[in-house]
């Protein structure tokens, strides 16, 4: 007998950006040392980044000794290095087609990052970019929860009907903040045995798994 389910019932997908929707973690791995003797924090060792991957931001904040206040300044200047070097930035296999299969299932598309809606375009290109109904773009390090929970409001939805997906823990954090369903990605910046045990609704192990769960298909558990 064929295991046929009804389709999640998601109203809004709310996507991140980078390590979700953008494969960017090699770049930032090509810019964060540089970034650190600027403004005064602890370099990254090569052997050291597979442990971190298993971090939350804080904790990853607290360990390379970056000074709080300084956070504002490293943002803009990263996202200026990002600007510069947007061309070098490609989407994951398989994201164009997921966000084009949940488009046709007229599912509403949002973005939530903490990148600049700039470079966010520019990377997903203007047939992707039209296909997202709201961008919420430029939220601090730790401040996606309240900028989730605006965008929700914005785009008149149910936290309960909002499904919101990212590759870090805080952005688990900020769905549980927000009241919604959050769905973890294992193909970013944050490993997937740390992500589950953060206690995602779903754990994707790549993008195609996003529309049918929307469809009602089986995905990995």
């Amino acid at each position: 007998m064929t295991d046929v389910r009804p389709p999640a019932p998601y109203a809004l997908v709310v996507l991140d950006f980078d390590g979700t929707l953008a494969d960017s973690f090699p770049w930032f791995c090509s810019v964060i040392n540089g970034v650190a003797d600027r403004y005064g924090f602890r370099r990254i060792a090569e052997e050291e980044v597979e442990s971190l991957r298993a971090l939350g931001a804080r904790e990853i904040v607290a360990r390379l000794g970056v000074p709080l206040w300084k956070l504002p300044a490293i943002s803009r200047h990263m996202h200026a290095l990002a600007s510069r070097d947007i061309d070098a930035m490609r989407l994951f296999p398989g994201v164009p087609e997921a966000l084009t299969a949940l488009a046709r299932r007229e599912v509403r598309l949002a973005v939530l990052s903490s990148n600049t809606e700039a470079n966010v375009r520019r990377v997903l290109g203007p047939d992707l970019a039209a296909l997202v109904e709201a961008y919420a773009c430029g939220a601090s390090l730790f401040g996606k929860a309240r900028r989730l929970s605006a965008l929700i409001r914005r785009c008149g939805v149910a936290p309960e009907g909002v499904l919101s997906v990212g590759d870090e823990i805080r952005d688990a954090e900020a769905a549980r903040g927000a009241g919604c369903a959050f769905a973890a990605v294992a193909w970013g910046y944050t490993r997937a045995d740390a992500l589950r045990e953060s206690g995602p609704d779903h754990l994707f192990a790549e993008p195609g798994e996003i529309a049918r769960l929307l469809a009602g298909a089986p995905v990995a558990a």
